[in-house]
Protein backbone atom coordinates (compact mmCIF):
# COMPACT_ATOMS: atom_id res chain seq x y z
CA UNK A 1 0.00 0.00 0.00
CA UNK A 2 1.25 3.60 -1.18
CA UNK A 3 0.47 5.97 2.18
CA UNK A 4 -0.55 9.08 1.82
CA UNK A 5 -0.44 11.17 4.88
CA UNK A 6 -2.26 13.83 5.90
CA UNK A 7 -1.70 17.58 7.52
CA UNK A 8 -4.55 17.80 10.23
CA UNK A 9 -7.17 20.40 8.60
CA UNK A 10 -5.75 20.76 5.00
CA UNK A 11 -9.23 19.40 3.36
CA UNK A 12 -10.78 22.55 1.63
CA UNK A 13 -14.28 23.62 1.02
CA UNK A 14 -15.12 23.72 -2.47
CA UNK A 15 -17.05 26.82 -3.68
CA UNK A 16 -20.19 27.86 -3.73
CA UNK A 17 -21.44 23.40 -2.64
CA UNK A 18 -21.16 24.26 1.12
CA UNK A 19 -22.96 27.11 1.40
CA UNK A 20 -25.73 26.91 4.45
CA UNK A 21 -28.30 29.16 1.27
CA UNK A 22 -28.40 25.81 -0.85
CA UNK A 23 -28.48 23.55 2.41
CA UNK A 24 -31.96 21.26 1.99
CA UNK A 25 -32.61 17.64 2.47
CA UNK A 26 -33.98 16.16 -0.58
CA UNK A 27 -35.95 13.16 -0.36
CA UNK A 28 -36.03 10.66 -3.15
CA UNK A 29 -38.01 7.50 -3.59
CA UNK A 30 -36.47 4.36 -5.39
CA UNK A 31 -37.80 0.84 -6.26
CA UNK A 32 -36.68 -2.03 -7.29
CA UNK A 33 -33.34 -3.98 -6.88
CA UNK A 34 -29.84 -4.51 -7.60
CA UNK A 35 -28.49 -2.75 -11.04
CA UNK A 36 -32.85 -1.27 -12.03
CA UNK A 37 -32.41 0.49 -8.26
CA UNK A 38 -28.92 2.31 -8.61
CA UNK A 39 -30.40 3.09 -12.83
CA UNK A 40 -32.98 4.92 -10.95
CA UNK A 41 -31.05 6.32 -8.52
CA UNK A 42 -28.17 7.94 -11.00
CA UNK A 43 -30.66 8.91 -13.59
CA UNK A 44 -32.77 10.70 -10.55
CA UNK A 45 -29.73 12.18 -8.88
CA UNK A 46 -27.62 12.90 -12.25
CA UNK A 47 -26.92 16.10 -12.05
CA UNK A 48 -26.44 16.18 -8.35
CA UNK A 49 -23.82 12.97 -8.80
CA UNK A 50 -21.79 14.92 -11.26
CA UNK A 51 -21.82 18.14 -9.39
CA UNK A 52 -20.38 15.90 -6.11
CA UNK A 53 -17.79 14.16 -7.90
CA UNK A 54 -16.68 17.61 -9.58
CA UNK A 55 -16.67 18.60 -5.75
CA UNK A 56 -14.74 15.67 -4.56
CA UNK A 57 -12.08 15.59 -7.23
CA UNK A 58 -11.43 19.65 -6.60
CA UNK A 59 -10.93 18.64 -2.91
CA UNK A 60 -9.22 15.90 -3.45
CA UNK A 61 -6.74 17.57 -5.72
CA UNK A 62 -6.18 20.80 -3.31
CA UNK A 63 -5.62 18.47 -0.37
CA UNK A 64 -3.28 15.64 -1.95
CA UNK A 65 -1.68 18.16 -4.57
CA UNK A 66 -1.85 16.03 -7.25
CA UNK A 67 -4.46 15.21 -9.84
CA UNK A 68 -7.70 13.45 -8.53
CA UNK A 69 -8.01 11.22 -11.44
CA UNK A 70 -4.29 10.20 -10.92
CA UNK A 71 -5.00 9.68 -7.11
CA UNK A 72 -8.47 7.27 -8.05
CA UNK A 73 -5.77 5.24 -10.26
CA UNK A 74 -3.33 4.74 -7.16
CA UNK A 75 -6.15 4.20 -4.75
CA UNK A 76 -7.80 1.14 -6.94
CA UNK A 77 -3.76 -0.21 -7.41
CA UNK A 78 -4.29 -0.88 -3.81
CA UNK A 79 -7.98 -1.48 -3.02
CA UNK A 80 -9.54 -5.04 -3.86
CA UNK A 81 -12.86 -4.77 -2.67
CA UNK A 82 -14.61 -6.56 -5.55
CA UNK A 83 -14.78 -10.30 -4.43
CA UNK A 84 -15.83 -9.02 -1.10
CA UNK A 85 -18.89 -7.41 -2.17
CA UNK A 86 -19.69 -9.88 -4.47
CA UNK A 87 -19.59 -12.45 -2.05
CA UNK A 88 -21.89 -10.87 1.00
CA UNK A 89 -23.81 -8.15 -0.93
CA UNK A 90 -23.97 -8.95 -5.31
CA UNK A 91 -26.70 -6.81 -5.57
CA UNK A 92 -25.03 -3.97 -4.14
CA UNK A 93 -22.19 -4.11 -6.45
CA UNK A 94 -24.72 -4.19 -9.25
CA UNK A 95 -26.53 -1.01 -7.77
CA UNK A 96 -23.71 0.73 -8.05
CA UNK A 97 -22.80 0.25 -11.80
CA UNK A 98 -26.35 1.07 -12.52
CA UNK A 99 -25.84 4.45 -10.56
CA UNK A 100 -22.66 5.14 -12.74
CA UNK A 101 -24.88 4.05 -15.80
CA UNK A 102 -27.81 6.47 -15.13
CA UNK A 103 -25.98 9.13 -13.87
CA UNK A 104 -23.25 8.46 -16.95
CA UNK A 105 -20.44 8.54 -14.77
CA UNK A 106 -17.04 6.62 -14.77
CA UNK A 107 -17.58 3.75 -12.72
CA UNK A 108 -14.35 4.16 -10.52
CA UNK A 109 -15.65 7.96 -9.79
CA UNK A 110 -19.14 6.67 -7.97
CA UNK A 111 -16.97 3.60 -6.69
CA UNK A 112 -14.70 5.69 -4.87
CA UNK A 113 -17.70 7.50 -3.45
CA UNK A 114 -19.26 4.79 -2.08
CA UNK A 115 -15.78 3.58 -0.06
CA UNK A 116 -16.15 6.57 1.91
CA UNK A 117 -13.94 5.29 4.95
CA UNK A 118 -11.61 2.68 3.21
CA UNK A 119 -10.57 5.93 0.77
CA UNK A 120 -9.91 7.56 4.40
CA UNK A 121 -7.77 4.68 5.73
CA UNK A 122 -5.65 5.03 2.63
CA UNK A 123 -4.83 8.51 2.92
CA UNK A 124 -4.70 7.43 6.72
CA UNK A 125 -6.12 10.72 7.86
CA UNK A 126 -6.94 10.20 11.52
CA UNK A 127 -9.26 13.73 10.92
CA UNK A 128 -11.74 13.28 8.57
CA UNK A 129 -14.67 11.59 10.54
CA UNK A 130 -16.11 13.03 13.79
CA UNK A 131 -19.43 11.75 14.22
CA UNK A 132 -21.27 10.70 17.33
CA UNK A 133 -24.05 7.97 17.69
CA UNK A 134 -25.56 6.91 20.80
CA UNK A 135 -28.67 4.02 21.47
CA UNK A 136 -30.89 3.64 23.89
CA UNK A 137 -32.95 0.60 24.38
CA UNK A 138 -36.77 0.59 24.93
CA UNK A 139 -37.87 0.14 29.24
CA UNK A 140 -40.85 0.57 31.03
CA UNK A 141 -42.71 1.18 27.77
CA UNK A 142 -40.77 3.81 26.30
CA UNK A 143 -39.01 3.50 22.72
CA UNK A 144 -35.42 2.22 21.58
CA UNK A 145 -33.63 4.72 19.75
CA UNK A 146 -30.50 4.74 18.06
CA UNK A 147 -29.20 8.56 16.85
CA UNK A 148 -25.92 10.37 15.10
CA UNK A 149 -24.37 13.36 14.18
CA UNK A 150 -23.24 12.52 10.84
CA UNK A 151 -19.90 14.63 9.92
CA UNK A 152 -18.54 14.85 7.01
CA UNK A 153 -15.98 17.03 4.87
CA UNK A 154 -17.40 20.53 4.28
CA UNK A 155 -18.00 20.08 0.64
CA UNK A 156 -20.75 17.86 0.64
CA UNK A 157 -22.77 20.03 2.69
CA UNK A 158 -25.86 20.81 0.04
CA UNK A 159 -25.86 17.20 -1.12
CA UNK A 160 -27.71 15.90 2.05
CA UNK A 161 -30.01 13.02 0.86
CA UNK A 162 -32.58 10.97 2.27
CA UNK A 163 -33.53 7.76 0.49
CA UNK A 164 -36.70 5.69 1.05
CA UNK A 165 -36.30 1.69 -0.76
CA UNK A 166 -39.91 0.56 -1.49
CA UNK A 167 -40.56 -2.56 -0.08
CA UNK A 168 -39.94 -5.84 -2.30
CA UNK A 169 -40.20 -10.18 -1.43
CA UNK A 170 -36.94 -9.93 -0.55
CA UNK A 171 -36.38 -6.56 1.49
CA UNK A 172 -38.28 -4.21 3.92
CA UNK A 173 -39.09 -1.02 3.25
CA UNK A 174 -36.24 1.30 4.21
CA UNK A 175 -34.70 4.72 4.79
CA UNK A 176 -31.43 5.57 4.08
CA UNK A 177 -28.90 9.19 5.24
CA UNK A 178 -26.83 9.45 1.94
CA UNK A 179 -25.77 11.93 -0.62
CA UNK A 180 -26.11 11.42 -4.42
CA UNK A 181 -24.42 8.52 -5.47
CA UNK A 182 -23.71 6.81 -2.31
CA UNK A 183 -25.56 3.48 -1.20
CA UNK A 184 -25.99 4.67 2.60
CA UNK A 185 -24.63 6.26 5.37
CA UNK A 186 -26.60 4.95 8.15
CA UNK A 187 -30.66 4.19 8.15
CA UNK A 188 -33.47 1.96 9.46
CA UNK A 189 -35.78 -0.62 7.97
CA UNK A 190 -39.62 -0.57 8.64
CA UNK A 191 -39.15 -3.21 11.66
CA UNK A 192 -36.85 -1.14 13.83
CA UNK A 193 -33.59 -2.36 12.78
CA UNK A 194 -30.97 0.52 12.05
CA UNK A 195 -27.30 1.49 12.32
CA UNK A 196 -25.54 4.49 13.78
CA UNK A 197 -21.79 4.41 12.09
CA UNK A 198 -18.43 5.87 13.50
CA UNK A 199 -14.97 5.63 12.07
CA UNK A 200 -11.70 4.36 14.29
CA UNK A 201 -9.24 4.81 12.31
CA UNK A 202 -6.78 3.85 14.60
CA UNK A 203 -8.02 0.14 13.93
CA UNK A 204 -6.16 -2.29 11.68
CA UNK A 205 -7.90 -2.32 7.66
CA UNK A 206 -7.94 -4.81 5.14
CA UNK A 207 -8.20 -4.05 1.55
CA UNK A 208 -9.86 -7.33 0.70
CA UNK A 209 -12.62 -6.52 3.73
CA UNK A 210 -16.27 -5.60 3.10
CA UNK A 211 -16.60 -1.86 2.69
CA UNK A 212 -18.55 -0.19 5.64
CA UNK A 213 -21.18 1.46 3.32
CA UNK A 214 -21.91 -2.23 1.96
CA UNK A 215 -21.95 -3.59 5.84
CA UNK A 216 -24.57 -0.47 6.41
CA UNK A 217 -26.69 -1.76 3.66
CA UNK A 218 -26.67 -5.29 4.89
CA UNK A 219 -27.50 -4.18 8.05
CA UNK A 220 -30.52 -2.70 7.08
CA UNK A 221 -31.75 -5.74 4.79
CA UNK A 222 -32.11 -7.76 7.81
CA UNK A 223 -35.22 -8.22 9.56
CA UNK A 224 -33.95 -11.39 11.49
CA UNK A 225 -31.91 -10.83 15.11
CA UNK A 226 -29.48 -13.70 15.19
CA UNK A 227 -29.15 -13.52 10.81
CA UNK A 228 -27.47 -9.53 11.98
CA UNK A 229 -25.36 -10.58 14.94
CA UNK A 230 -23.67 -13.62 13.32
CA UNK A 231 -22.99 -11.40 9.96
CA UNK A 232 -21.65 -8.14 11.70
CA UNK A 233 -19.07 -10.38 14.00
CA UNK A 234 -18.26 -13.15 10.69
CA UNK A 235 -17.90 -10.54 8.01
CA UNK A 236 -14.25 -9.39 6.94
CA UNK A 237 -14.30 -6.04 7.62
CA UNK A 238 -12.68 -3.46 5.68
CA UNK A 239 -12.59 -0.59 7.91
CA UNK A 240 -12.18 -0.03 11.32
CA UNK A 241 -15.23 0.80 12.38
CA UNK A 242 -17.93 1.39 15.43
CA UNK A 243 -21.55 0.06 14.78
CA UNK A 244 -24.25 0.91 16.75
CA UNK A 245 -27.11 -1.41 16.28
CA UNK A 246 -30.70 -0.56 16.78
CA UNK A 247 -32.59 -4.07 16.56
CA UNK A 248 -36.29 -3.70 17.75
CA UNK A 249 -35.70 -2.08 20.79
CA UNK A 250 -32.38 -3.87 21.64
CA UNK A 251 -29.42 -1.83 21.18
CA UNK A 252 -25.90 -3.57 20.80
CA UNK A 253 -22.79 -1.76 19.88
CA UNK A 254 -19.54 -3.57 17.95
CA UNK A 255 -16.47 -2.09 17.18
CA UNK A 256 -15.09 -3.90 14.50
CA UNK A 257 -11.40 -4.15 12.72
CA UNK A 258 -10.08 -6.35 9.88
CA UNK A 259 -9.21 -8.92 12.91
CA UNK A 260 -11.75 -8.93 15.60
CA UNK A 261 -14.67 -7.43 16.29
CA UNK A 262 -15.54 -6.49 19.93
CA UNK A 263 -19.11 -5.90 21.52
CA UNK A 264 -18.88 -2.43 23.48
CA UNK A 265 -21.33 -2.47 27.12
CA UNK A 266 -20.89 0.47 29.31
CA UNK A 267 -22.79 -1.60 31.39
CA UNK A 268 -25.19 1.46 32.38
CA UNK A 269 -28.15 0.97 34.20
CA UNK A 270 -30.19 2.88 31.87
CA UNK A 271 -28.51 0.82 29.01
CA UNK A 272 -27.35 3.12 27.08
CA UNK A 273 -24.40 2.94 24.60
CA UNK A 274 -22.18 5.78 22.68
CA UNK A 275 -19.26 6.34 20.70
CA UNK A 276 -17.29 8.97 18.97
CA UNK A 277 -14.22 8.18 17.38
CA UNK A 278 -11.14 5.94 18.70
CA UNK A 279 -11.09 2.38 20.30
CA UNK A 280 -12.48 1.24 23.17
CA UNK A 281 -12.68 -1.98 23.60
CA UNK A 282 -11.15 -3.55 20.71
CA UNK A 283 -7.44 -3.62 20.96
CA UNK A 284 -6.51 -4.40 17.00
CA UNK A 285 -4.53 -1.01 16.72
CA UNK A 286 -2.12 0.16 13.73
CA UNK A 287 1.22 -0.08 15.07
CA UNK A 288 1.93 3.94 14.77
CA UNK A 289 -1.59 4.58 16.57
CA UNK A 290 -0.46 2.58 19.50
CA UNK A 291 -1.24 5.56 21.87
CA UNK A 292 -4.94 4.79 21.17
CA UNK A 293 -4.93 1.10 22.14
CA UNK A 294 -7.45 0.90 24.82
CA UNK A 295 -5.65 -1.28 27.49
CA UNK A 296 -2.84 1.42 28.43
CA UNK A 297 -3.40 3.40 31.50
CA UNK A 298 -2.28 6.64 29.64
CA UNK A 299 -4.62 7.41 27.20
CA UNK A 300 -5.27 10.30 25.04
CA UNK A 301 -8.01 12.16 27.00
CA UNK A 302 -7.76 15.74 25.49
CA UNK A 303 -8.06 14.59 22.12
CA UNK A 304 -11.42 15.40 20.28
CA UNK A 305 -13.23 12.18 20.49
CA UNK A 306 -12.44 11.72 23.88
CA UNK A 307 -13.89 15.41 24.33
CA UNK A 308 -17.05 14.39 22.66
CA UNK A 309 -17.53 11.05 23.98
CA UNK A 310 -17.30 12.28 27.49
CA UNK A 311 -20.06 15.46 26.74
CA UNK A 312 -22.43 12.73 25.37
CA UNK A 313 -21.40 10.13 28.37
CA UNK A 314 -22.61 12.70 30.97
CA UNK A 315 -25.30 13.95 29.29
CA UNK A 316 -26.93 10.39 28.85
CA UNK A 317 -25.18 7.92 31.34
CA UNK A 318 -27.35 8.20 34.16
CA UNK A 319 -30.22 9.72 32.95
CA UNK A 320 -33.04 7.21 34.43
CA UNK A 321 -35.45 7.83 31.21
CA UNK A 322 -34.27 9.25 27.94
CA UNK A 323 -37.02 10.64 25.42
CA UNK A 324 -36.12 12.41 22.16
CA UNK A 325 -35.99 15.53 23.02
CA UNK A 326 -33.16 14.73 25.64
CA UNK A 327 -31.28 12.80 22.28
CA UNK A 328 -32.00 16.46 20.51
CA UNK A 329 -30.34 18.19 23.25
CA UNK A 330 -27.00 15.91 23.40
CA UNK A 331 -26.81 16.15 19.47
CA UNK A 332 -27.04 19.62 19.34
CA UNK A 333 -24.50 20.02 22.62
CA UNK A 334 -21.32 22.14 22.09
CA UNK A 335 -20.83 21.26 26.02
CA UNK A 336 -16.63 21.66 25.12
CA UNK A 337 -16.79 25.05 22.35
CA UNK A 338 -13.25 23.58 21.20
CA UNK A 339 -14.83 19.86 20.70
CA UNK A 340 -18.64 19.83 20.01
CA UNK A 341 -21.09 17.49 19.15
CA UNK A 342 -22.53 19.51 17.09
CA UNK A 343 -20.24 21.21 14.36
CA UNK A 344 -20.90 24.13 12.43
CA UNK A 345 -20.13 24.40 8.59
CA UNK A 346 -17.26 26.87 9.19
CA UNK A 347 -15.84 26.27 5.24
CA UNK A 348 -12.46 26.05 7.07
CA UNK A 349 -11.81 22.15 5.92
CA UNK A 350 -12.32 20.60 9.46
CA UNK A 351 -15.87 19.35 8.34
CA UNK A 352 -19.13 19.84 9.84
CA UNK A 353 -22.00 18.03 10.38
CA UNK A 354 -23.66 16.95 7.25
CA UNK A 355 -27.43 15.79 8.84
CA UNK A 356 -28.68 14.46 12.09
CA UNK A 357 -30.29 11.52 12.28
CA UNK A 358 -32.95 9.85 15.06
CA UNK A 359 -34.30 6.85 14.50
CA UNK A 360 -37.38 5.75 17.16
CA UNK A 361 -37.89 2.01 17.32
CA UNK A 362 -41.75 2.11 18.66
CA UNK A 363 -44.32 0.13 17.46
CA UNK A 364 -44.45 1.37 14.39
CA UNK A 365 -40.62 3.07 14.00
CA UNK A 366 -40.08 6.32 12.28
CA UNK A 367 -36.69 8.54 11.54
CA UNK A 368 -36.22 11.88 12.77
CA UNK A 369 -34.16 13.56 10.50
CA UNK A 370 -32.43 17.42 9.32
CA UNK A 371 -29.69 18.18 7.18
CA UNK A 372 -26.81 20.43 8.49
CA UNK A 373 -26.35 20.56 11.87
CA UNK A 374 -29.14 20.17 14.53
CA UNK A 375 -28.81 23.93 16.23
CA UNK A 376 -29.75 25.46 12.90
CA UNK A 377 -33.30 23.70 12.08
CA UNK A 378 -35.84 21.86 13.30
CA UNK A 379 -35.80 17.45 13.02
CA UNK A 380 -38.99 16.23 10.47
CA UNK A 381 -40.26 13.65 11.08
CA UNK A 382 -40.55 10.54 8.55
CA UNK A 383 -42.32 7.72 8.55
CA UNK A 384 -42.72 4.27 6.75
CA UNK A 385 -45.27 4.17 3.77
CA UNK A 386 -46.19 0.24 4.90
CA UNK A 387 -47.06 1.20 8.61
Amino acid sequence: MKKIVLVFGILLSIGSFGQQANRDLQIITLSGSGYDLGLQHGKKLKEEIGDIISAWKENTSNALGKDADLVVAEFFEYANFDEAIKKWTPDLYEEVKGIADGSEQNFNDVFVLNLLDEFWVYLDNLYNHHCSSLGVPARNGNPGYISQNMDLENYTDGFQVLMRLNKTENRPEQLILTHPGLIALNGMNETGIGVCVNTIMQLNASAKGLPVAFVIRRIINTTDKEDLLSFIQTVNHASGQNYILGIKGEVYDFEASSNKVVRYNPLNENGTVYHTNHPIVNDDIKPWFEKYNPNLKKKPTNSNSYKRLSAVETRLANTPVINDKQIMDALRSKDDKNNPVCRTNNNNGYGFTFASTIMTMSEKPYIQILAGPPDESDYIRVDFSSK
